[in-house]
């Protein structure tokens, strides 16, 4: 008996510039983008002239005169978005949120109560645009992937729903980029090989694409191609890993450059260890070039830790060898930090002074522990008084941030449990 289609996929359509078109009417139909120095965000008239996310404001501005940069209004976004998410747990008690505006829900046990798959989707929608004024795409399908990509094809403000008797015929038509897990880099290897759809994707044998794209991305593709995807609703997720990415336009590749960057974004991922009560012990670091090619570089310690300092130190180090690796590459758009192999750390285990060549990087050392009761010393400032309140002077008096904290903040909710 085949399974019924009962995922949905629920995203909202150009999120933050739509909610700055519903909090100003005057923006409504016009070409918006929310940030300044970089666009965090483009309304779909901006994206009819080529206008994305991450693109630098000269660039936005060069292929639309008429784009109109406006701030964010961050406070909204995250009341709109758990607000959109709340009313898809209205039908059901299974909904998985990926992020501030989009969630998957398994509406199998609620079909008796409010109809089916496609008529709980369409009342959704409608419950959305109604109770809150925002746009919302929804995809309906037997598998997550595939419901996923059923919502970029609704998109805009569109419902699609996949027969799972016609499954493959509908996926394999469609371009290999709106599969998940495929970057700009993975589809222009494909494009280089003549793989330009999920179908061609599918029918090209498996040791060729693992010989690729690597042994484990490449079976994973084909599976998906395939819409082999067992991946149930998750709704209470654990952490995995914990990391947050700065797009920084085009800026040369030297340390005044990404040395500041790279402590804000450690601060950031460290804090939110502490806050939890975890550490890590694989640091990597993401570093993005002009071209969008990125490279990664990692390092595993044999102590978690979870104080910004050490943190900062260790990606400062990964981004150096990076690009020492890549002495061509002048210009850097994007650079992350992400920690891995978290475990709990609710207190931190004293060690005794062994002259150990990593001793400055154990938080259980004086040095460390110092830094450590410190670093916690901050986190109550700023929980009391606000983030601003108190902050390391290399980031503070860096004036090249284009991108608001309380973006940040939001933007790096999202990398937190990875779906994998």
């Amino acid at each position: 008996m085949e399974a019924l289609a009962t995922i949905l996929h629920a995203d909202l359509d150009a999120f933050y510039a739509s909610v700055e078109q519903l909090l100003n009417p005057v923006l409504q139909g016009r070409p918006i983008a929310v940030g300044g120095g970089v666009v965090l965000a483009a309304s779909y008239e901006a994206k009819a002239f080529g206008v994305r996310g991450g693109m630098s404001g000269r660039k936005a501005r060069e292929l639309c005169p008429q784009l109109l940069f406006v701030g964010g209004h961050f406070d909204e976004y995250q009341r709109l978005g758990d607000a959109a998410i709340a009313i898809l747990g209205d039908f059901t008690p299974l909904v998985e949120r990926i992020s501030i505006d989009e969630a998957f829900a398994d509406v199998a046990g609620c079909t008796h109560l409010f109809g089916t798959p496609a008529e709980i989707a369409a009342t959704i929608r409608r419950r959305v645009r109604a109770e809150l004024g925002l746009p919302i795409s929804i995809g309906v399908a037997r598998t997550k992937h595939l419901a996923k990509i059923a919502s970029q094809v609704a998109k805009p403000d569109g419902l699609v729903v996949v027969d799972p008797m016609g499954e493959i015929g509908f996926l394999h038509e469609l371009p290999v980029g709106l599969m998940w897990g495929v970057g700009p880099v993975t589809e222009a290897k494909l494009r280089e090989r003549g793989i330009l759809t999920i179908g061609q994707l599918a029918n090209t044998p498996g040791y060729s694409i693992e010989r690729l794209l690597g042994y484990a991305a490449g079976k994973k593709l084909r599976s998906l191609a395939w819409n082999r995807d067992p991946r149930a609703i998750r709704t209470q997720h654990r952490a995995r890993s914990a990391g947050a990415q700065s797009a920084l336009g085009r800026q040369p590749a030297v340390e005044r450059v990404f040395v500041p960057a790279l402590l804000q974004l450690a601060d950031r991922v460290a804090s939110r260890l502490r806050a939890k009560a975890l550490a890590g012990r694989t640091v990597s670091v993401r570093v993005r070039f002009a071209d969008m090619r990125a490279v990664t570089r990692s390092a595993t310690l044999e102590t978690p830790i979870s104080a910004t300092a050490m943190l900062a130190k260790i990606a400062i180090r990964l981004v150096r060898t990076a690009l020492a690796d890549h002495p061509r590459e002048a210009v850097i758009t994007l650079v992350a930090v992400c920690v891995s192999h978290l475990r709990k750390q609710p207190e931190i285990q004293l060690d005794l002074p062994l002259g150990l060549s990593d001793e400055k990087q154990r938080p259980g050392t004086r040095q460390g522990a110092a830094r450590v009761s410190a670093e916690r010393a901050m986190d109550a400032i700023r929980k009391r008084f606000g983030r601003d309140a108190v902050g390391y002077a290399t980031a503070a008096l860096d004036q090249r941030r284009s991108v608001p904290d309380a973006f940040r903040e939001l933007a790096e909710k999202d990398l937190d449990d990875d779906e994998g």
